[in-house]
């Protein structure tokens, strides 16, 4: 089988962990990571979504945070600021340091994101392809107001460093629309047997992913099922804010309504099926009624079995309405 999954950082790589553990080892799984919340640091090009799929998959990730690097030191991080150089609200550690060193010089050297990625892959064996959504510069910001009045910060500052505490008002995915998908990204999609929409970030995440010319075209006109699972679990995110950029896009904190923004494939959308947790079970009438199949089951990945699990009910649904 040929798996092909549209992730965004912690809750796609953990699900990505249960997939993997889920299928069988002759199955191939590509995972078309996003980049839009990628940022420019310290003169050095950071890929968090990317890395976190790789550290997590690769067995080298901060289990408790859910990013970075495992047994890290922060040597370089108080150096910068001894110098008095920031940001200060974002955390590098001396071990992601060397990722994002190694990154820019082949990125300087000439080379495209797909094949650094491709490169950094060779050390870590993440067990999947990992494709990211495009080579091109696309960065995520978000528009709020707060006491400097109306502006427009990157994503990673409105999340990292202001932890989402004032109101999103639109998501703009900068450069998304004269980017290209990286190579290989359209061809994983069109040659996959199951797409999977993990459960990312709807807006931020699969949003940035979608975004890129191209892609949302191949998802809706894949001859695959696609089938997605919803990170709104009993009307909240499991993990982050991300009712704060649902609301900017007008769509409500549940799992139907997550459900119905991705739309059906049969009125023109990208879904075919769409898993909630058992304790939205009501919603999944809401849903079918919408055109989508829908199951309730445990969406909680409490640890490797329960992920993998989850894993099993999106394959068993994938098998049912490709019926």
């Amino acid at each position: 089988m040929r798996i092909t999954a549209l992730a965004g950082g912690i809750g796609g790589a953990r699900f990505l962990r249960g997939l993997r553990a889920a299928v069988s080892p002759s199955d191939e799984i590509t995972v078309i990571g996003n980049t839009g919340d990628d940022i420019h640091l310290y003169g050095l090009k950071v890929c968090p979504d990317l890395d976190t799929v790789m550290y997590t998959l690769g067995d080298g990730i901060h289990e408790e945070q859910g990013w970075g690097r495992r047994d890290e030191t922060w040597s370089i991080k108080e150096e910068m600021k001894a110098y008095g150089v920031g940001p200060e609200w974002f955390g590098l550690g001396d071990r992601d340091f060397a990722t994002h060193l190694v990154r820019t010089q082949m990125i300087d050297a000439g080379y495209p994101l797909s094949a650094v990625t491709e490169a950094l892959c060779i050390r870590w064996k993440p067990g999947v392809r990992l494709l990211p959504m495009s080579d091109d510069r696309v960065e995520t910001h978000v528009r709020i107001t707060d006491a400097d009045g109306p502006r427009v910060v990157h994503f990673q500052e409105y999340w990292v460093r202001l932890h989402a505490a004032v109101d999103a008002e639109a998501i703009i995915p900068v450069g998304a629309d004269a980017a290209r998908p990286a190579p290989g990204v359209l061809e994983a999609i069109g040659g996959a047997d199951l797409v999977l929409l993990p459960p990312s970030n709807p807006v931020v995440s699969i949003g940035s992913i979608l975004a890129v010319p191209g892609i949302r075209e191949a998802v809706a006109g894949a001859s695959a099922p696609v089938v997605g699972l919803s990170p709104i679990v009993g009307g909240a995110p499991v993990r982050g804010m991300a009712d704060k950029v649902l609301a900017a896009i007008g769509v409500e904190t549940s799992a139907a309504a997550v459900a119905e923004h991705y739309g059906s494939r049969a009125s023109g959308g990208l879904l075919d099926g769409w898993l909630v947790d058992t304790s939205d079970a009501a919603a999944v009438a809401a849903v079918e009624a919408a055109g989508i199949a829908c199951r309730a089951v445990p969406l909680l990945m409490t640890d490797l079995d329960a992920t993998a699990e989850m894993a099993r009910a999106a394959l068993e649904l994938a098998a049912e309405v490709a019926k």
